[in-house]
């Protein structure tokens, strides 16, 4: 893959010009939700020049804009080690990445291996590769920035937080609450994919009476990209900072 090298100097803000030059985006974990979602809007902006997915698997079904000339998918079975595709890796302005395990059943050490190890392992070469480009990292609403609270999972979120702020990248956490999937898009947990297929009837209306607590894998999407291309002030996005990007993005 010939890609030429850019390098972002400025971190802009949400009230910066709008940036229109093409991105060039990477993803990890495009077979989940969140990564389907975004997947799909990058797919779709005309300004966005190239999209690579980097998973352990090929993914059969990328959507409807699957075909296009823009999209590329890496295999790597070991995340845990970029160096066999690092010198395709640079010249990239984003990396969203949206790989996820559910804690349930999972001791400490095993969960922050995925959730932690994976996360930095891919955000530190890309740091040195492309210094200053956006990172993206979706964790959760409830996320412990503390590193010292009770539950588990949201510590180990909290300290895959903290690590990627101190690392010389544009890094924004995204901490959605409920997920609604949209377009066709499922879990690849089944223990989710039965619990969405209860919630369904539901979610359109806790979507509308809970804006604050219910995002859209559209939305989460579209968010992702607007974020990459204009910044925003705050480097920790709860539900209500995602749908308002979304609201001035399509303002």
């Amino acid at each position: 893959m010939a890609i030429n090298r850019t390098v972002r100097n400025e971190l802009p803000t949400m009230s910066a010009e709008k940036n229109c030059n093409p991105m060039k985006i990477i993803i990890f974990g495009a077979t989940g939700m969140v990564g389907q979602g975004v997947l799909r809007a990058c797919l779709a902006d005309p300004n966005v020049a190239l999209v690579v997915t980097v998973g352990r698997s090929r993914i059969s079904d990328p959507g409807p804009y699957g075909k296009s000339a823009k999209y590329q998918q890496v295999v790597l079975p070991d995340l845990s080690d970029l160096s066999p595709i690092e010198d395709e890796l640079a010249g990239f302005d984003a990396c969203f990445f949206t790989v996820g395990v559910s804690s349930s059943g999972m001791n400490q050490a095993d969960y922050e291996r995925i959730s932690y190890g994976l996360t930095l392992a891919a955000a530190e070469p890309l740091s040195r590769i492309n210094p200053g480009m956006t990172f993206i990292y979706v964790s959760g609403a409830g996320t412990d920035s503390t590193e010292h609270g009770r539950v588990m999972w949201a510590r180990v979120k909290g300290r895959t937080e903290n690590a990627l702020l101190r690392l010389p990248l544009s890094a924004y956490m995204f901490r959605p609450g409920i997920i609604q999937p949209l377009d066709g898009i499922q879990s690849k947990t089944p223990s989710y994919r039965l619990m969405y297929t209860l919630m369904s009837p539901l979610l359109p209306f806790l979507h509308w009476v809970l804006p604050n607590h219910v995002l859209s894998t559209r939305e989460i999407g579209l968010a992702m990209l607007a974020v990459a291309r204009r910044g925003y002030p705050k480097r920790i996005l709860e539900t209500r900072d995602i749908r308002a990007v979304v609201a001035e993005s399509s303002s």
